[in-house]
């Protein structure tokens, strides 16, 4: 008698059904294991920059020098041991990526490349990498050999060809890895002439997967300029230009023959007599003349949004009527040829030409869109990682320690609000669609309004500082974020808001050379803008957090990089140290660590009803 074999063996869509299941446990079983890879990871080599303004070559020259990280992760890499010196030597040896013999440090070729392989192995252990991505392919094997202590070919050693040809790849390889996360708080944009390089380096291959962007004020005031606000676009303009930047315009292709004409036409050299910075001729008159139009748009801006409360900045009136009154004894230029007395905001007809062109090819210039997709596409109005809040410049709040409303909103919830309205314009920017008069002028209040998170003072004096002769009508008073932060209270209540431990934040320049610290004393604020550009300090700071250290950096000033280069040296960096951690600090105690522990919980929950459903099977 024949046997039923279906009842003796599972149907073949009961084996099939096992052997996805299987599968499924497996896939499962693999993410669980980065995360809990990841979770025991050092947390990254995270760097701090801010407010770059346009300084291109300058921010490329100190990135190129990793902003001393790398004799911090030499150090840390290394034995107790190793005497500083040793340190400084291996980290000349990886900055020009070869082999280099000093009489005073013994230390061989063979020396070297261990020492190298260990520095590669502590920064391979804190992050997670492809070895594809990190080795270049001709000694990809045996530098993954060295890693995992096995035996490689006696050459390796014995060639000196060989051996200083594996020293190149491997300086290549830790200069790969020596940045985990790169924390950029905002302000590509005016003052210095290269933006463009400086997005271009940020968004490039070796940097677009580590780099993590917050809005400044001024890259808020490009990004409300695309979006087709017209008192945006004048200023945005009326900066580049009071900088002579002539030349970054013409890379973005940009058309300036009709506002030259105008200015040139209109405002003559020696009727520019107000404050103005431009070094040019032509460059002072497209000044004068964009700031006009700008204050012109801008007031009827203020006069539709009366909730913005921005009534103090309107000075046309006041104007006109000094001027008719021959009342100007307060005024260091008097020349205002298209102001019209009768409405004194009206653009005159050459004005509306001018203005339309530039707010047309502000909105369809090609190559400023490649910028500002690149701003859109990565920037945050605030970020948060490792327990830390990253802001461009604070959290609006009160004279007593209150957040500030705006809107009807506050401290996160006013944050997440701008970032919703920052994500509907970029993308009707990108697609072409076109924009709500609302959201444009948001852009404005946020560029320089007393509660915008970008800005922090009580007002722009921009009109004030062009015009009116009494100094004491130029000052712009910084609100109580910095008072705010010297108090415990606002600092509990801040980092509640935010479920953080400490704030960074730039925006304000300080002067370590007047004593001034970037971390208060507990640690707990941080003040990252040193004064990068040139029309600051010229020196700027930068922070740096690795597993065993958080410390800030005192950056060199271009004479100073000068200086180091003639010396064959590297620039001296001046350190603040802010805390010190006694065990390497993991992923595992962070908020990321949060994060990943219901990751990985909610990973052993399924697999765990794989396995019953594969047993029940």
């Amino acid at each position: 008698m024949v046997k039923n074999r279906s009842q003796n063996t599972p149907s073949n869509s009961t084996g099939r059904e096992r052997l996805i299941r299987a599968a499924g446990i497996d896939e499962l079983a693999q993410k669980l294991l980065q995360v809990e890879t990841e979770l025991n990871s050092n947390i990254p080599t995270t760097l701090w920059i801010s407010d770059l303004h346009g300084e291109g070559d300058r921010f490329k020259s100190i990135l190129r020098g990793r902003f001393g990280v790398l004799y911090q992760t030499c150090r840390e890499a290394l034995p107790n041991t190793f005497t500083p010196d040793k340190v400084q030597h291996l980290v000349r040896i990886i900055r020009q990526h070869q082999y280099l013999q000093d009489d005073t440090i013994k230390m061989d070729m063979q020396d070297v490349i261990l020492c190298l392989v260990q520095v590669l192995r502590y920064k391979l252990n804190n992050a997670r990498y492809r070895a594809e991505d990190v080795l270049l392919p001709e000694f990809q094997d045996s530098i993954s050999r060295l890693l995992s202590g096995l035996p490689v070919p006696d050459p390796i050693f014995e060639e000196e060809i060989i051996s200083a040809r594996l020293i190149t790849h491997l300086c290549h390889a830790i200069r790969n890895v020596l940045l985990d996360r790169i924390q950029v708080l905002g302000d590509i944009f005016d003052r210095g002439p290269q933006p463009d390089k400086i997005i271009r380096i940020l968004s490039s291959r070796p940097y677009r997967r580590i780099v993590d962007y917050v809005f400044g004020n001024h890259d808020i005031l490009w990004m409300g300029a695309v979006s087709g606000n017209r008192s945006l676009v004048a200023e945005a303009m009326r900066i580049t230009f009071r900088y002579d930047h002539f030349d970054f315009m013409a890379r973005l292709d940009f058309d300036i023959s009709k506002l030259e004409s105008f200015a040139a036409s209109t405002y003559p050299p020696d009727t520019v007599t107000g404050n103005f910075k431009a070094k040019t001729d032509m460059g002072r008159s497209m000044e004068k003349a964009l700031a006009i139009i700008q204050f012109k748009l801008e007031e009827q801006t203020i006069l539709d949004f009366p909730d913005y409360d921005m009534q103090s900045r309107m000075w046309l009136d006041k104007l006109s009527r000094m001027l008719q009154n021959d009342d100007v004894d307060g005024l260091n230029d008097t020349s205002f040829p298209t102001l019209d007395h009768s409405n004194p905001r009206s653009l005159s007809a050459d004005e509306a030409l001018v203005i339309e062109d530039l707010t047309h090819q502000f909105i369809t210039n090609r190559k400023l869109k490649r910028l500002l997709f690149y701003m859109f596409g990565v920037g945050n109005t605030y970020s948060i990682y490792n327990d830390i809040l990253n802001i461009h410049a604070l959290v609006p709040s009160t004279s007593d320690g209150e957040f500030d409303e705006f809107l009807g909103l506050s401290g996160k919830n006013l944050l997440d609000y701008i970032q919703n309205t920052i994500e509907r314009v970029g993308q009707h920017y990108i697609e072409g669609k076109p924009q709500t008069a609302k959201d444009q002028a948001l852009f404005f209040y946020l560029w320089c309004g007393p509660k915008s998170p970008f800005f922090g003072k009580h007002a722009m004096k921009t009109f004030e500082r062009y015009f009116l002769i009494d100094k004491q009508t130029h000052v712009e008073r910084t609100l109580y974020w910095q008072q705010n932060l010297e108090t415990p209270e606002f600092k509990e209540k801040l980092l509640k808001e935010f479920g953080v431990k400490r704030v960074v934040y730039g925006h304000t320049p300080i002067n370590y050379l007047k004593g001034k610290h970037m971390a208060s004393d507990d640690g707990v604020a941080i003040n990252v803008d040193g004064g990068f550009a040139a029309a600051y300090y010229n020196r700027g700071h930068s922070l740096v957090q690795t597993p065993h250290q958080l410390y800030g950096i005192i950056l060199p000033t271009p004479d100073e990089i000068k200086e180091a280069e003639r010396r064959f040296d590297s620039a001296p960096l001046d350190i603040e140290l802010i805390d010190e951690f006694l065990h390497p600090k993991k992923v595992r105690d962070s908020l990321e660590g949060e994060k990943l522990r219901i990751e990985r919980d909610r990973l052993m929950e399924q697999i765990t009803a794989l396995q019953s459903e594969l047993i029940d099977s």
